[in-house]
């Protein structure tokens, strides 16, 4: 089990997050691992994921959001900051993206 202490990441946190969840498909780019997830908040900067599959911290990840809004799942890219494995054996991991998507979220939050 992978875990990271993100009680010190959560205090850097810039913008706010909203607790919304959509379906997720994602490649970790360390394992070269497709997989299948949801998110439980997201913000303009990062994810809160619940996936299957283990990712380790530092990981690189893409990661393409299904958006109920009829158009293209918004993709993003980032990196694994936390991972631990919760009480039903699934996988809460915390995603940094790459870049603040303010108009991603302003799709994910017309639609929530």
């Amino acid at each position: 089990m992978s875990e990271v202490n993100n009680n010190d990441y959560r205090d850097r946190r810039v913008f706010e997050r909203f607790q919304v969840t959509l379906p997720a498909r994602f490649i970790d780019l360390r394992k070269n691992l497709e997989g299948t997830a949801y998110t439980q908040d997201v913000s303009a900067k990062g994810l809160n994921i619940v996936a299957m599959d283990e990712m380790m911290p530092f990981s690189p990840v893409e990661v393409w959001l299904d958006i109920p809004d009829k158009g293209e799942p918004l993709y993003t890219r980032g990196e694994v900051v936390w991972s631990h494995r919760t009480d039903a054996g699934n996988w809460r991991i915390g995603i940094n993206l790459e870049r603040a998507d303010l108009m991603g979220m302003s799709r994910i939050l017309r639609t929530s």
